[in-house]
Parts: C-alpha cells; structure tokens; sequence
C-alpha cells in the first residue's frame, strides 16, 4: 500500500524557527506585515500565477518515474507541471516526445519566455538553467556547460520566490543531492513536497537527500502522486476553494486544545506566535492527514504523541543555508566586524549570539567572516559565539558541523578549501571553526538572554511572533547588547516602534546599532541565573560609589541657581536629560507618552524649536531662535531659544542641548518705555507674528527639503529594487546524472586520451630529431627518460629507467654530475657546465628544476647541447688575441685604443711607461680627462672631432704640448677608425709617437 504520511523526523536536516523565508515580502516590510503563510500575503505576492506550479527535479532513472506519474496525471487539476532533467548539454532531449506517448497532457518543451498554464507539462531543453518569474519561464544559458551544476534547485528556489504557498515540488529518481536546498526554499515559503519512494526509485540518490531534511510532506510511488495532489490542491491551494476565515479556525476551543498539548508535551508556548502561520500548519498536517474537522486533528494529537512531534516540527520549518542573503552578509562583512575587531583588547572575547541558529549554518558563516578579518588584520583574538534554538536535534547536526556538498552553491571555492573538509557527499566544518561556536538549546522567548554582546543575528524569526512578543524580544536584544553592539535581522523584519534606540548602519540589509545613552523604558526581563548556558555570563558589577569632590559641589550648585533650564535631546528629538524647572516650557500632550522634545514643548515654541533643532543638525551650528512671546495673563512672556550641538567622542550618537532663556517678561500697563516702533501691545504683537511668519517659512523651506530628500531616497531605493528584482540567479552547481552525463564524459576523456596521444608523439618524435641530448630525472635523481641523442655522452639503454643516473657510466671527462643535480634540487637555480669527452667533444650541460603546470618541482632536466665548434672558434680566436697583443706589447709606439665615446678602452705598455701612467687610472676615462687633463688638447679635440664627422684618417699630425712630468714634447699622431660589421665606427686606434728629439 502507498505510504500517505511524512516518515517519522530523525536527527538530520531537522527544521526550526530561524530561518523561514520571506522573500516575497519587500524588504523593508515591518515585522506583521504580509507573510508567505497568510492567505491574503500569498495572493497579493502570487498575483501573476493564480494556479498551483509542480517542478519535478529528477536524473538518473527518472523517465521511468515520470512516465508512471504522467499516467496517472489527471486533465483538469489545474496544476501546471514544470520537469527539470539532467540533462547532456552536447544532444537534443527526446523527453517531451517520450511523455507524450504516456499522457493526454500537452507536453511542450520550454522555449525561453513561455508563460506557464494550467494543465500543461513543460520540459527543460538541454543546457539550460530555467526560473520562473512573473508567469513566464526564463531559459539561461549556464556559465558551465559541465560539472558544477544544479539545475533543480535553481529551478525550486525562483518557484519558491515566485509562488510562495502555491509552490509544489516532486523529487523522483537520480543521484546525488540537487533539489535539496530547493525544497527547503519551497518548505519555507509555505509550499508543499512530495519525494518518490526511495524502495520505488532506480537511485535513491536525490530521493534519501530530500528525505533526510525532514522537510517531506508525501513519500509515495510516481503513480500515487497525482491523486493526491489533486486532494491537496483543491483543498488548501485554489482560489474556489472556500476555507475557514483569516483570523482563526472555526472550532477555536479545539486549537487552544492543541497549543495546550503543544506546550505539555515539547514545554514550549505557541499561543503568542503569529496566529495566521500557526493555524496555516495545522490546517497543513490536517489535509495530510484528510481531517475536516479540528476536534479530531486534536483527538489524533490525543492519541499519537509522534504527530505532536511531526506538528512541532511543522511550525518550526525555516530556511537556513550559508550566507543567506549574500548581499546582506556582505554589508555585515564591511561594516561590522572590522569594528568588532578593531575596538577589542587582545584580552577581550568577541562575543557574538544567534538565536533560533537551526542547523549552525548562519553561525558558522559569521564565524567564517571574523576568521577571515582576523587573519586579514593579522590579529589573534578569543572569538565565542553563542548559537541557540528550541529544536535539539538541529542543535545536534548543528554541532556536528557536517552538510551535503551542495552547499558549493552558498560557498565560495575558496572558503569551501580554507574552512571545510571534503568526506564523500559531504562537507565538514573545520575544528578550528567548529570550536568557535556553542551551540545550545534555548527558547529566546522565555529562557535567560547572553548578555554583553558585540553582535546579535536573529535573521527571519521575528516575522513569526505576534507584535507583543516580538517587542519583548526586542527588548532582550536591546538589553544583551553592549553599547555600539550590532543587531542584524532578517530582510523582512524591522524594529518596528524601537527604531529610535538603534542607529541604522544599513537599512536595507537591516543591519542596526546598539545607541548609547537611551534604554527602552521597561526593565529588562527578571531571568533565571540556572537556567543560563554560559555560566560565565553575570551582570558586571555596579562600580564603587565615591564621595564627591568639592569642584563636583560647586558644578552642582553653579548649575542648580544660574544655569538657564535646558534639555539634552539626540539626533530623534527624544530627551535624555533635564536641567531646571521645565513647567513653563513642556506641556505633555494628551495620549500616549513620549519624550520628543518637539511633541511635550508649548505650541508658540514648537515651530521655532523644530527649526532651531533641524538648522543645528544639518549645519552643525549653534541655532538661535530670540523673543519668542507668548501672553500669560497681562503679562507678555518672551524667551530664547538655543540648540547647541555637544561635541561628543562618539561620532555616530549626535547630542544637542535646548536651552530655555527667558526675558523679563513685558507688563501690559509699561508700554510708554517701549522702544521707539513698539509703542504699544499690537505693534508687540505685529513684531511677535512677524517672527513667527519668519519662522514658519524656515519651517516650510526645512519640511519642503526633508521632502525633496525623502523622495529622492524614495526613488533611488525604488530603482534598487527593481533592478533587483530583475536579475536572476546564475549558479554554477555540480552533480549531473551519472547515466545521463556517461557520454559526455566519455567523448571528454576520449578527447584527451587523443590529445596526450598526440602530445606524446609530438614529443617523441621532438626528442628523437633533436640534436641536443636530454634526461628527465625525478627528485631521486632516477633515470625518468631520455632521447637517443644523450646517449653519444651517457651509456644510456631502455632498461637503464628508473635507476639512478650515479650509476650510469659516462663517457664525459666529468665527475660532479649528481652533486650538481642534487644543489640544483635543493636551491632550484639552474646550473650551466661545460663538459668535455675524452674524444674532444664539448658539450654545454645544463641542469634545471622540473616544473609543472601548478608551479610544483618533481624532478630535474639534463640537457647537454654540443659546443665542439664554438669552442674551436674560441680557441682561435683567444689565439689571435694573444698574437695581436704580443705585436703591440713590442711596438715602441704609444698606442690607445678609444671607444665612439672617445674614452679610453685599452693602452699598450709603452703609453703607460713613456707617460708614467696605469691602466687603472686610464681605462674607461675620456682622453681628454687622462692623467688630469694632461691630454685635454684643443688640436686633439678638433682632429678627432674630424675623425668621427667625415670618417676618415690622419697622419703624422704633430702638435707640441708642455706635460706635468714630461715638459715640452713634440707629438706625432696618427688614427685610424675601425668600423663595426663595415658599418657603424666602433673603435679608434691612435698611436703617438715622441719626435720631439727629431724636431730638435
């Protein structure tokens, strides 16, 4: 018979409170707004799709399932049918012509922009990701045509954020795990799951996955599936279906019932939780469970304590994955925990509290982003985060730390390889991390709150409390937070009446600030210390209370008789402090209290106090209004009012003083010593309204720009979201169908078995025709291979691989050979030797580091090119050197050899010894700089100015000179240039010769 029930829960994937999902709600949507349980929220959000959706994931051996459902697929369920296969994206897909034949259905293949109607199957083509969004399907080219794809979850999560409670997903036969965080996506919205039978499936890879979350509403056989779609469908999902009133269920004595056997039995209390998504579940169990009426859902509760269990795991269903919401980790990345690291003292815990943390994955993704900040600021500091929620068994899985592998969708590869480590189908978190985190069972509702916390997360929990609840909650939050702590909710949620004791770091991401100096106005709840998690959490102690000084007294009495009575308000207008007696400034209005300043303030002050508040804040200045009147019996009272911002260590927590200065006030009876213009009551009262008029044009001027502000952040807000909602989501996922991606595997691993084929022949036949010997040696310096070439050096034989390359005998003249490969190893700077065979043979040997594609050394390569010839070269011409400069060493002459730079490149001995001078003082200096300046002559400048202009020669050119050490000499000069490849002049060759005994 076919299983109708949701098996029993057990210890993996258990859902909670947390993380429900809420992305049908705008973002800035406060806490009772519509939600993805109400009927109404679900309309308004589903306003495009009237109709049930189905996806069908599935993979390997789901034609075989879907051809059973299809059978047995009834034509008017007003459900649409959506099937998302494994596809190989290199072949045409014949699904659609293969259902046809099983099904009276249309069965269309998707084309891109087809807009979805009931009674219809729809197939995904190949090499496509697919989302539906506004009624339509939208194909997406994926950016990997292989491996790391998910196709089915992508598809479950846009269904989930399109269609809310009407979502529907079937999870038929394939391996691995896609389509498990979709469904919980779908779970969380409020949608239903049906997943087939694993006994049923061909692989039971996908179906256990599914099954493991605890999430699943049906487990049955594909042809079992239809009928009871259709019953639950017509039952809880359209539109014609009348169903009880929102706001409660008829039989209310039987609900209260439930929450009473609810709370016995689990010893929490539902009865504050939001009343829509509370009854919304139980009606849920009860079309499960084909019950009509209340009275007997609660007589089945009576008599089977394990569906109280299933119920209690119903209402705890949330949504949880790492980095939920990537754009609003990110604001928590920048803005946050750098300051939680930088404001700390290396002795100083970071302390961080997740209430309702469900399986730890939002946990474990804040302790990722403070390790990675501390090791970016190359700081070490004591990390402890708080992670609790009412369900134990998440607890359990949360502590163990353990996901499937398809969390590579949420994680980054890089903090995929830095922070988990890779078990089969699944990823662990590393200790490291995992000892950051404590994880523990606690109802945030009623037991002991942590307190001094740098950060509280509590993302997607407040949307299911009822607003006195969550105002109590908030309350916690406040109170555990230390000042400047950050509070970072979920992106449906909001502070609702606390607003103003938070700053807003991020309003969009609802991440939030702790205010110093304001405290709610309720005391913080009474808990008790037993029931506290971490022993080591008490209230710090009030400090020592000391005697006042006499400076204090004197500051004390100063202020009490003649400062003017003031207020200290914050950047909310909301009073912090009173100085003096207030009575003839504030009147408190009638209704409910409130300390802004500008509400409780006398209506002739009101005006020019909001003007003075906004002009000190948006300048920064102090703002002065003088002589507001007012009339108070015959007396005309007048008063000046201050606005002072008060200058503050804490930047982000702007003060202002209100200082109240009255005048003396003005007698009716005294208006002959008015001033001149102010010669009675109507010109003061003229005066009066005529500042009054000026005051409520600055008013208006302020009102118009706050207005103009607020639209233009209107605007600007309204244009982020829509291009928000306008992109869609491209993933890169992994886990294709075995059977179905065996082909394309093959014809890849084919691809490159040719390809290496080829490669291995390309450089067989390279090393063969080369003439430069070669040897591939691994970090043992054995023989690896070697090209015919090397063995004219090496007595080098096929079966000489793998022996070391020291036991080989050498034919070279040679003996360092392995202490030179194994210096290279150890330094990996390459070696160059000239190496020489007994036959007269020269070889340039070179030794170099074995480099791989990922930069890894595994071994070394000899190469040994033949130099016979260029030594030969070398020797001749090192031959003729010796012989030229023998000729010139015999010379008697002075000879010099100039560079194109006319500095000197080489002399013989004669120039040295008849000028007294050495070749270190000489070469590479101008000749006009040789031997101070001695040679720094105007005719030797102007012939070889000559000699390099017109490129010729001179001879016996004689010039007389008077040197240092020599006296008068007559010189006889001749050069020569010689030219470079017959081309460009590279040297010249001047030679002198000493006449002057010849001229005598």
């Amino acid at each position: 018979m076919a299983r109708k029930k949701r098996i029993p829960p057990n210890d993996d994937d258990q859902p909670d409170e947390t993380q429900a999902a809420a992305r049908a709600a705008p973002a800035d949507a406060p806490p009772p707004g519509p939600h993805p349980d109400d009927v109404e929220g679900a309309t308004q959000a589903t306003d495009k799709a009237i109709f049930p959706i189905v996806g069908i994931g599935m993979s390997a051996g789901g034609l075989e399932a879907l051809e059973a459902f299809a059978r047995e697929a009834p034509l008017d369920s007003e459900i649409a049918f959506v099937v998302v296969q494994h596809l190989d994206p290199t072949h045409p897909s014949m699904l659609a012509d293969l259902i046809r034949r099983c099904t009276s259905l249309p069965v269309e293949q998707v084309e891109d922009g087809m807009r979805v109607v009931p009674n219809h199957i729809y197939i995904i083509p190949p090499n496509c990701d697919m989302a539906l969004m506004q009624g339509k399907l939208h194909l997406i080219e994926p950016v990997a045509r292989r491996g790391l794809r998910l196709p089915i979850d992508f598809f479950f999560r846009s269904l989930a954020e399109e269609l809310a409670d009407k979502a529907i997903c079937i999870i038929l036969s394939g391996t691995g795990t896609d389509g498990t965080l979709g469904l919980r996506e779908i779970r969380g919205a409020g949608g239903m799951v049906m997943v087939q039978d694993p006994v049923t499936a061909k692989y039971d890879g996908m179906p256990r996955s599914a099954i493991a979350t605890d999430m699943v509403d049906y487990i049955l056989p594909p042809e079992k599936m239809p009928q009871e779609l259709v019953r639950y469908t017509r039952r809880f999902l359209l539109p014609h279906v009348t169903r009880p009133a929102r706001g409660g269920i008829k039989e209310t004595s039987a609900i209260g019932k439930i929450f009473v056997l609810l709370r016995r039995h689990t010893k929490h209390d539902f009865s504050l939780y939001r009343q829509n998504t509370i009854l919304r579940r139980i009606e849920r169990r009860m079309v499960i469970h084909q019950i009509e009426r209340e009275a007997d859902y609660l007589r089945l509760l009576q008599q089977n304590p394990l569906e109280i269990d299933v119920l209690f795991r119903e209402l705890l269903i949330g949504v949880t994955s790492f980095f939920r919401d990537p754009g609003a980790f990110a604001v928590l990345e920048q803005q946050a925990i750098p300051q939680l690291v930088q404001r700390h003292a290396t002795d100083q815990p970071i302390r961080v509290w997740v209430p309702g943390c469900s399986t730890g994955e939002e946990a474990y993704s804040i302790a990722i982003l403070v390790r990675e900040q501390l090791n970016a600021s190359a700081q070490e500091r004591d990390v402890r985060i708080f992670a609790t929620d009412i369900n134990d068994q998440a607890i359990d899985r949360a502590r163990a730390g353990v996901y499937p592998d398809n969390i590579a969708a949420d994680v980054t590869p890089e903090r995929l390889q830095r922070f988990f480590v890779k078990e089969d189908h699944t990823y662990q978190v590393t200790k490291q991390i995992r000892e950051t985190v404590i994880f523990s069972t606690q109802n945030v509702t009623k037991d002991p709150p942590f307190s001094r916390m740098d950060l509280i997360s509590c993302r997607n929990l407040l949307i299911y409390f009822s607003q006195e609840l969550q105002k109590s909650v908030i309350t916690i939050f406040h109170y555990g937070l230390v000042r400047d702590g950050y509070l970072f909710l979920g992106t449906s949620e909001s502070l609702g009446e606390f607003d103003r004791y938070f700053q807003a770091v991020d309003r969009k991401a609802k991440l939030f600030q702790r205010m110093g100096g304001v405290t709610i106005p309720r005391r913080a709840p009474d808990f008790a210390a037993s029931r506290l998690m971490e022993t080591s959490v008490r209230p710090l102690p009030d400090p020592v209370a000391k005697a006042p000084s006499l400076r204090e007294l004197a500051e004390t009495a100063l202020l009490q008789d003649y400062a003017p009575p003031c207020v200290i308000v914050n950047e909310q207008s909301e009073i912090l402090f009173f100085h003096g007696t207030m009575a003839d400034y504030l009147d408190p209005a009638v209704g409910e209290a409130s300390l802004n300043v500008v509400r409780m303030v006398r209506a002739e002050l009101r005006m020019p106090l909001s003007v003075a508040l906004r002009t000190a804040a948006t300048q920064t200045r102090v703002a002065v209004h003088e002589q507001v009147h007012w009339a108070v019996g015959d007396q005309l009272r007048t008063v000046d009012v201050t606005v002072k911002p008060i200058r503050s260590s804490a930047p982000a927590l702007p003060l202002y003083m209100v200082v109240f200065e009255e005048r003396a006030p003005l007698n009716r009876a005294e208006t002959d010593d008015t001033p001149i213009g102010l010669t009675n009551e109507r010109d003061l009262r003229l005066q009066a309204a005529e500042r009054e008029s000026a005051a409520a044009r600055e008013y208006l001027q302020s009102t118009v720009e706050e207005l103009e502000t607020a639209n233009e952040e209107f605007r600007s807000t309204n244009e982020e979201m829509q291009s928000t909602n306008e992109e869609l989501e491209t993933t890169e996922e992994e886990l294709q169908s075995v059977n179905e991606e065996l082909l394309t595997v093959n014809s890849e691993l084919q691809g490159k078995l040719d390809e290496l084929t080829q490669t291995n022949d390309d450089l067989n036949n390279l090393l063969a025709c080369v003439e430069v010997g070669i040897i591939f040696l691994d970090t043992h310096l054995n023989i690896q291979r070697f090209n015919p070439f090397v063995t004219q050096i090496i007595n080098l034989i096929t079966t000489d691989i793998g022996r070391p390359v020291g036991d080989i005998v050498s034919n070279m003249l040679y003996d360092d050979l392995v202490r030179d490969a194994r210096a290279v190893l150890n330094t990996l700077i390459p070696k160059t030797v000239e190496v020489q065979t007994p036959e007269g043979r020269w070889f340039s040997m070179q030794v170099r580091p074995y480099r791989t594609a990922n930069n890894a050394i595994v071994g070394l390569v000899l190469s040994f090119a033949e130099i016979t010839a260029q030594k030969a070269v070398q020797d001749e011409v090192h031959l003729a050197r010796e012989y030229a400069q023998n000729i010139i060493e015999t010379i008697r002459e002075s000879l010099i050899v100039l560079d194109a730079d006319l500095r000197v490149v080489s002399a013989s001995r004669s120039f040295y010894r008849t000028f007294h001078l050495s070749p270190a003082t000489v070469e590479g200096q101008s000749i006009y700089a040789v031997g101070d300046r001695q040679w720094d002559i105007p005719q030797l400048h102007d012939l070889l100015d000559q000699l390099l202009a017109q490129r010729t020669a001179f001879d016996d050119y004689q010039v007389t000179h008077e040197f240092p050490t020599l006296g008068v000499r007559v010189m006889a000069l001749n050069a020569r240039l010689m030219f470079h490849r017959g081309h460009v002049p590279h040297l010249i060759l001047l030679a002198i010769e000493d006449v002057t005994a010849r001229v005598a």
